[in-house]
């Protein structure tokens, strides 16, 4: 799907931040889950007038949210999740945190028991610059969305787009729509099959429903 952005937030705003801005309803009820520093919170509640709750896991993150005035609580993505009823939120969100949780078949599952809709947007590891580094140098890859050393990456489960849309389809999901992003965070607008996203995008954001 090509998507036209009608938000007025600057340029430097993240890629995938705006795709996942442009999916989500005027006024809709949000859950935010791994929010960060509450970037896209602050983005959906200013310019979508959402309802917006976020979850994080790290002190500093849920202080910065605070300060932005956003309503975000302390929690763990693998554990917390289960305290929320089914259906409890229109959209729920995860952005570049699935591949960081424990258990993310589990957490998936989760998402899709109280999101109405749910956004997750992903890096793909089977990008081809990552395919060159491991042929070439023998390394794991090191790129702007996977930027971390194998050592102290907090990514526990790399995944490909192929390998995504696998596991919604275990779990029953419809992949409703999905946006390919290019490295710079840029839409990919060109329609293609699969397994060439799966070699040129280098994230994407999938739009499910359970």
């Amino acid at each position: 799907m090509a998507l036209t952005s009608q938000l007025t937030i600057g340029n430097d705003v993240r890629g995938d931040y705006r795709v996942v801005a442009d999916f989500v309803p005027e006024g809709a009820r949000v859950l935010d889950i791994g929010c960060g520093d509450g970037a896209l919170l602050d983005i959906l509640v200013r310019e979508r007038r959402v309802d917006g709750r976020g979850m994080e896991l790290s002190q500093e993150g849920v202080n910065k949210c605070v300060e932005r005035g956003l309503s975000v609580v302390q929690g763990d993505a693998d554990e917390d999740l289960a305290d929320y009823p089914d259906g409890a939120f229109d959209v729920v969100i995860m952005s570049q945190t699935l591949q960081a949780t424990h258990d993310p078949k589990g957490v998936l599952k989760e998402l899709l028991r109280i999101g109405d809709q749910v956004l997750v947007s992903i890096p793909n590891f089977a990008f081809w610059r990552n395919r060159m580094q491991l042929l070439f140098r023998g390394r794991m890859p090191v790129t702007k969305y996977l930027p971390y050393e194998w050592y102290d990456t907090p990514n526990i489960h790399f995944c490909s787009l192929n390998d995504f849309v696998a596991l919604c389809r275990e779990l029953d999901a419809t992949v409703v729509d999905t946006v390919v992003l290019n490295g710079q965070g840029d839409e990919i607008p060109v329609r293609a099959p699969w397994w060439v996203w799966n070699i040129v995008a280098e994230q994407a954001v999938f739009l499910l429903k359970r």
